[in-house]
């Protein structure tokens, strides 16, 4: 099943980075797989030592080619075909809290907007 390269949107699929081979495709339609830095057609042949950049759910993963494989395997040898190079996510504590409204709870009120800009840093009054 190791062939000197393979479609992209394939190898995505044979090594679960994505569900099923249309999603994969979709997602090189889309723009969200890169390979060596440019943006991939799902067709795009990838080899061994290839870097590709895959957007997922607003976050990018890094992979390098190992094994160019096209038939979906078991999991110990679809992570032995690639290499994740993913940085590690930042700590919770400095992402940003974003205060959430209630659904259907309509339009701040000018009291909630003063609050909303007070808690953001924002206060305006002088």
């Amino acid at each position: 099943m190791t062939a000197a390269s393979a479609r992209v949107d394939a190898w995505l699929w044979a090594v679960r980075v994505y569900k099923t081979r249309s999603l994969a495709t979709a997602a090189c339609r889309a723009g969200h797989v890169r390979v060596n830095g440019e943006k991939a057609k799902a067709a795009q042949q990838v080899r061994p030592g290839d870097e590709l950049r895959v957007r997922i759910a607003g976050f990018d993963r890094m992979l390098v080619v190992r094994e160019t494989i096209v038939k979906r395997v078991g999991a110990v040898q679809a992570a032995a075909a690639a290499e994740d190079r993913t940085p590690p996510p930042p700590p919770r504590e400095s992402t940003p809290f974003v205060p959430v409204r209630d659904r259907g709870a309509g339009r701040p009120t000018k009291r909630d907007r003063r609050d909303i800009e007070k808690l953001r840093g924002r206060d305006l009054e002088h």
